[in-house]
């Protein structure tokens, strides 16, 4: 296979995943909505699982949270996103209503910002949701001919939805986005909702389009040193079941995200640390399949990455994402397996996939501990300030309960420089556990996963030396999902 054509059979993979991304699918589902040879299907599926894009379960597959990291890369690459959010968001609480932001996309328009308050009746587009254009306000600002600064939706997408969106321009003048409020029937008529809204949006689009002004030039990017083509392990390893091409083709779409504005053929290079050729091809492959145009000396990314899965997996909540990652941690160590959040001074389980044992650890969702005397609230307490510990009240709830402050306090610190806590029968007779931290985008603490199990069962030392380094691992690839996503814990 040519190396551009197989980029573009790896994309067409995913396109075809993408049509019904909520459903498991198997390679002869693919075969038959591609066309591809089943040969091929396999070598591409096995790559984009090992990239992590796709999730395989016995034979069928499911797209993965990594997956958002292509249209991360779009949301980088246009500059859009970071710089008109806040903005959004404030006039989104002013109106209380939701706000949406819309990129043109060919005959439609694809939301890639959603401000969303949350009600009986409430917005449901998504982050790479595409709507036709003429059907739509967002898409009816962004068209020439407008009589009037503003443009409305009245039911034409759905049945109670309406709309009224502004165009938002550049310094030239040319439309770059919509910026709009949605609401319903049941809470404006159009008339109501003009009146209630079109002010202000007008006057965001004026302080969007100043802040757009104000944005510096895109600057050259520098890799970190050193520059390393991170496909060449894999194809070592995994041979001919992996396409390096395709790893290499999705590696220059992400590296176009490194910035705003986009890179130069020559920057891209630097950045994969792959060969100037294989890079070209890659644009060229791109460029034909409408993912990328060339601006000037840049390659920059365009609305349609948003198409693979990005708003599937933007619907996803924190539990969906780290329930997989528990299942398969318990699967391989044969015990329960949680993750929880600080709530004040209680952990509370988000998460949870228990053992089929006849004596197991018996929790489910919801369920709330004493942060101190658990595994899970030792590592997300080494993420706070030392005078929060203080205010923790500590109390016996077995004979081994830590409740001298002295001693708890240094077995946050212990946690802390550890980067794990093992619990032995503080919170309950019998429950021995261990616990890591999960990290969120900024690399804070946002949760912890664990895993308890009956002390007849391991010892502390069993527990550090055979379940600790699947824990991390297990942690390290929530994160690194979290992050792409974009997702936090639910709020308590």
């Amino acid at each position: 296979m040519e190396p551009a054509g197989t980029l573009e059979r790896g994309l067409g993979v995913l396109r075809a995943l993408t049509t019904e991304p909520w459903r498991r699918t198997r390679a002869t589902d693919l075969v038959r909505a591609t066309g591809l040879a089943r040969s091929t299907v396999d070598r591409v599926l096995a790559t984009l699982v090992h990239l992590g894009y796709l999730r395989a379960e016995e034979r069928e597959v499911l797209l993965a949270p990594r997956l958002m990291e292509l249209g991360e890369a779009y949301l980088v690459c246009a500059g859009l996103r970071e710089v008109l959010a806040p903005h959004a968001e404030r006039l989104a609480a002013e109106l209380d209503e939701s706000v949406s932001l819309a990129v043109p996309d060919g005959d439609g328009v694809r939301f890639f910002g959603q401000f969303t308050r949350r009600r009986a009746v409430s917005v449901a587009f998504r982050v790479g949701d595409l709507l036709p254009a003429d059907r739509c306000a967002a898409g009816l600002a962004l068209l020439d001919d407008q009589g009037t600064p503003w443009a409305e939706d009245d039911q034409l997408v759905e049945p109670g939805l309406i709309a009224v969106a502004v165009p938002v321009r550049d310094a030239a003048g040319q439309a770059l986005c919509a910026l709009s409020v949605v609401s319903h029937t049941s809470r404006h008529t159009m008339a109501g909702l003009r009146a209630h809204a079109v002010a202000r949006l007008r006057e965001t689009a004026a302080r969007m389009e100043a802040a757009l002004a104000a944005v510096p030039p895109p600057a050259r990017p520098v890799p970190p040193p050193p520059a390393v083509d991170v496909s060449r392990p894999a194809k070592e390893a995994l041979g001919a079941a992996y396409l390096q091409s395709l790893a290499r083709g999705l590696a220059v779409l992400v590296a176009l995200g490194t910035v705003p504005g986009g890179l130069s053929p020559a920057d891209v290079a630097r950045v994969t640390a792959l060969p100037r050729a294989t890079v070209g091809r890659a644009l060229q492959t791109l460029e034909r399949l409408g993912y990328a145009r060339t601006e000037g000396s840049r390659s920059v990314l365009l609305p349609r990455v948003l198409e693979l899965g990005y708003a599937h997996l933007s619907g996803l909540s924190f539990g969906e994402i780290v329930q997989p990652h528990l299942a398969d941690l318990a699967a391989r160590i044969h015990e329960s397996t949680s993750v929880a959040v600080l709530d004040g001074d209680d952990v509370v389980y988000v998460a949870r996939v228990p053992t089929t044992k006849i004596m197991r650890v018996d929790i489910v969702v919801g369920t709330r501990f004493p942060a101190y005397a658990t595994s899970m609230g030792r590592v997300l307490l080494a993420d706070l300030p030392q005078e929060r510990l203080a205010s923790i009240a500590l109390r016996p709830l077995t004979r081994d309960t830590v409740t001298s402050p002295a001693e708890f306090a240094s077995a946050v610190r212990r946690a802390a420089v550890d980067g794990y806590a093992v619990v032995d029968q503080e919170l309950e007779e019998g429950v021995r556990s261990i616990a890591v931290p999960v990290r969120g985008r900024d690399g804070r603490v946002v949760a912890a996963v664990n895993v308890a199990t009956h002390v007849d069962r391991a010892t502390p030392a069993a527990l550090v030396e055979k379940v600790l380094p699947a824990l991390v691992e297990t942690a390290a690839r929530m994160s690194a999902d979290l992050a792409c996503a974009r997702v936090t814990p639910p709020q308590r």
